[in-house]
């Protein structure tokens, strides 16, 4: 499976949000749209550095009006002590394996030469009509936040 193209409809689909709440994901749209963001697990060295990065930018992209949601397998147990570890301040959604399946991020992966099925580290920019407007994958953790400030300006 591939991952969801730029111009195309995201798919209806839902996850649990912390407070064990079954939720759409376009029910947590912000005004003028959402940062998507898949990671592979919970209080890990390059995801705890991804999340924060979001964390102390949300200010910013909260002013372009983008809500930022974060998505991995983890179970809500697991997202509550990373958002109260971290300090974060947007919602993560625990999915089954069935939102990662339809945006394409669940991919064969290679470590250390062995291969093993994981989510590949992705993000989606997507405008209130459901549809993406700018897509990275695989993302490199680097200035990724300050690259997707700068095209959700350029987007507008």
């Amino acid at each position: 499976m591939s991952v969801l193209e730029v111009g195309k409809k995201i798919p209806s689909v839902s996850g649990l949000i912390e407070e064990g709440k079954k939720t759409k994901l376009e029910d947590l749209m912000g005004k003028n749209g959402m940062v998507l963001y898949f990671y592979p697990k919970d209080n890990t060295p390059g995801c705890t550095t991804e999340a924060c990065d979001f964390r102390d930018n949300q200010t910013a992209i909260k002013k372009l009006g983008y809500e930022v949601i974060g998505v991995s397998k983890d179970d809500l147990k697991s997202h509550k002590k990373f958002v109260e570890k971290q300090n974060l301040n947007f919602k993560l959604l625990s999915d089954d394996g069935s939102i990662c399946d339809k945006f394409g991020v669940w991919a064969e992966k290679q470590m250390m030469g062995k291969k093993f099925m994981g989510i590949v580290r992705s993000t989606f920019i997507i405008g209130t009509d459901l549809k993406i407007k700018k897509v990275y994958s695989p993302v490199k953790v680097k200035d990724h936040v300050a690259e997707i400030i700068k095209d959700i300006k350029e987007l507008k």
